[in-house]
């Protein structure tokens, strides 16, 4: 599913305008951004929690060229579905 085809199921869902639909979306997606670069956790319950997680400094090697290359530590988005939304897969 693309962002516009969820902006468009959201708007038939509740009766709204697809406007209003992107920018509720847009809303949360917003939240979302801001409660991760602050390093918070985001849960949603019944549906899962957001979180940051820290990837490590690492070594790894150029596919093209077989070169051994540093990977620098880094910040990522971590997202674990809860119980009741893995149930329902």
């Amino acid at each position: 599913m693309t962002k516009a085809e969820l902006i468009s199921k959201i708007a038939e869902d509740t009766g709204i305008t697809k406007v209003a639909a992107n920018t509720a979306l847009e809303s949360f997606l917003g939240a979302v951004e801001k409660t991760l670069k602050k390093g918070d956790k985001l849960t949603l319950t019944g549906f899962g929690t957001f979180s940051v997680a820290k990837r490590a400094a690492r070594k790894g090697r150029n596919p093209f060229t077989g070169e051994a290359i540093k990977i620098k530590a880094k910040k990522v988005a971590k997202f674990k579905a809860s119980k009741e939304l893995s149930g329902k897969l």
